[in-house]
């Protein structure tokens, strides 16, 4: 028998868990933290629905904590196969996975501390060792199609789904009796030009040789097209399931261009002499918002401004961003071969210690802070967050989403206060969003990437959705191509 059963990434965009079982064996796709409201996060303390233990393999799709964070635990219960990635997500899980071990540390810490848990003591999900076992077990590949065996009866292929750095489409086939010999299986054609321009070219098709074989297609998180430094997501490969992201699947991402926006929005802040806070996501975000910026002052459209980065993370998965040349895009390769940076602002500084982040909070005058989380649940921009929210001439500009349950969410919906480090404060500042900034596609982005499909898949699942973006997607997959799509809950079993 074969199936998928569904542990996260179902109701809500984190999580991201999904267990495919054939012929005895067990892969897991991705193993994400659960983030938010706090019934999502007292999932991440409950006994797994699985066995640690009896999972052959993982698949990880990309970097984010909401798809890897869980790994670390998977490992400290008992985990200790191969995990499989590309090779750009491998070197960022170096830099995520320690950090996250850090702040679980950190957080049983300071409940210890404050006599802030209902424990005694307090422990880490895992800690940074538990981390650093999890890492041993990487095994990474190319973005570049080409299957690779991940355990018995199963084989994987990853391809560039243009969300961050190395985040890929992984088409997993299963075959009846073990894996195929040679070159069986998967197929990827050669780069073709595409007539329309409407679509990234270099088709990809899967081998239909093999009749044995089940083709499970997963978009991972999905990039929209024409964003700056990654590669548009690639054609996907034929298949007989598949699993596209959600994200936004109720909603577009606006006709005003991202530019024209935080032009205006630094504009006047600039005219206040106001300081700008900005949550981004340490990788991928963050990337972006520099990128923007530098843009922006190139074309004398914002003055040059101190910038501030105030991530260490941040700054190392510049460096990974830098280091994978072949998912560039075009623009991006050609600002590297003029010996410029593409990542870096003319005033730009890259705070490292605590002692520095503490000092942004005493500077005067317009000045702009890149800190995270995204979400402002955690690390340093919450500390930044703290003076910026009640002050009146400040702005705060929220450039991602923002999930349920999370601060960032409640002050962008206009909440007049939020709670931060056990303290109530009133927000005051001006509230911000730049819209189109997401790294996911809208649903429009994501019915442009299904018509590359050359088949028709028996059965479409939406998932990482909140319930009301989930059954949306799956609403415009039906009135546009007529499939059979299913919004998955939790802990549900289909068999395939």
């Amino acid at each position: 028998m074969t199936s998928i059963k569904f542990y996260g990434g179902v109701g809500t965009v984190t999580g991201s868990k999904y267990l495919l079982e054939h012929s005895g064996g067990r892969i897991l796709v991705d193993c994400g933290l659960f983030q938010g409201l706090r019934e999502l996060k007292e999932r991440n303390w409950q006994d797994p629905p699985f066995d640690p233990r009896g999972i052959d393999a993982v698949i990880i799709t990309h970097a984010h904590i909401d798809h890897t964070g869980y790994l670390p635990r998977l490992v400290k219960l008992g985990f200790d196969g191969p995990v499989f990635t590309s090779r750009a997500t491998a070197d960022l899980l170096k830099i995520l996975l320690p950090d996250s071990g850090r702040l679980q540390e950190e957080e049983a810490d300071y409940r210890n501390r404050h006599n802030l848990t209902k424990h005694s003591p307090a422990l880490p999900l895992y800690d940074e060792d538990d981390a650093k076992a999890a890492l041993e077990l990487l095994r990474p590949v190319a973005n570049d199609g080409k299957a690779v065996e991940v355990c018995e009866g199963f084989r994987a292929s990853f391809l560039v789904a243009g969300h961050i750095i190395g985040a890929s489409l992984v088409l997993v086939e299963m075959h009846e009796g073990g894996n195929p010999s040679g070159s069986e299986g998967v197929s990827f054609g050669e780069t073709q030009p595409n007539e329309s321009n409407t679509l990234p070219t270099g088709r990809v098709s899967a081998s239909r040789e093999n009749h044995e074989s089940i083709r499970f297609l997963f978009s991972g998180d999905l990039g929209h097209y024409d964003q700056p430094i990654v590669k548009d997501p690639a054609l996907p490969p034929d298949c007989d399931y598949l699993m596209t992201e959600s994200t936004y699947g109720n909603r577009l991402h606006g006709d005003v261009d991202s530019e024209t926006q935080m032009a205006e929005i630094i504009n006047e802040a600039a005219k206040r002499n106001a300081p700008i806070l900005i949550p981004a996501f340490a990788v991928g975000r963050t990337q972006e918002v520099l990128y923007l910026i530098r843009e922006l002052e190139e074309a004398k459209r914002i003055p040059i401004l101190p910038v501030f980065v105030d991530s260490p993370m941040a700054a190392q998965a510049t460096q990974v961003y830098g280091r994978w040349s072949e998912e560039h895009d075009e623009k991006y390769a050609s600002i590297l071969a003029h010996k410029r940076h593409p990542l870096r602002t003319a005033s730009m500084t890259i705070t490292s210690s605590r002692e520095d982040s503490k000092k942004l909070n005493g500077l005067r005058g317009t000045r702009i802070i890149i800190s995270a989380s995204g979400m402002i649940t955690g690390g340093r921009v919450v500390h930044h967050a703290m003076r910026i929210l009640p002050d009146e001439n400040a702005t705060i500009i929220f450039v991602g989403y923002q999930a349920a349950g999370t601060t960032g969410l409640r002050i962008q919906d206009g909440e007049p206060k939020v709670r931060l480090m056990k303290n109530w404060i009133p927000v005051r500042c001006n509230v911000r969003k730049v819209e189109g900034f997401s790294a996911h596609a809208d649903w429009k982005a994501v019915i442009r990437w299904l018509e590359g499909l050359q088949n028709t898949p028996k059965m479409v699942f939406t998932t990482h959705g909140e319930p009301d973006a989930a059954e949306a997607m799956a609403q415009h997959i039906r009135d546009r191509f007529e499939w059979n799509v299913v919004v998955p809950q939790y802990e549900q079993s289909i068999e395939l």
